[in-house]
């Protein structure tokens, strides 16, 4: 028996120019060029496109799910944000309306 559906190709469009490329499907096709026409036909019938990509879906390389570490943070970067600074009791007690004077 052989292959009737083709290769499996991953579409994205692009609904204005400067818009990034949303994934919106798949089609199954023999080549790049049917995939593209049949990407046309299923997705920018009916919505706003100016663009479309279609890839391979054996040309996507993903990670794995078991591989979670490494989009950990190799450095802290906690000074970056204002969360990383603590806050001396003085200022905390200025921004919660006590009085940090001690003449009261």
């Amino acid at each position: 028996m052989t292959d009737t559906q083709g290769d499996v190709y991953e579409v994205f469009h692009q609904q204005s120019r400067g818009d990034p490329h949303i994934y919106v499907g798949s089609v199954h096709a023999p080549d790049p060029e049917m995939a593209l026409l049949m990407a046309k036909e299923q997705y920018a019938r009916r919505q706003a496109c100016v663009n479309l990509w279609v890839v391979p879906a054996s040309a996507i390389l993903a990670t794995e799910y078991a591989d979670e570490d490494i989009f950990d943070r190799a450095t802290d970067k906690s000074y970056r944000e204002s969360w990383g600074y603590k806050t001396p009791k003085t200022v905390r007690a200025t921004e919660d309306g006590e009085s940090t004077n001690d003449e009261d």
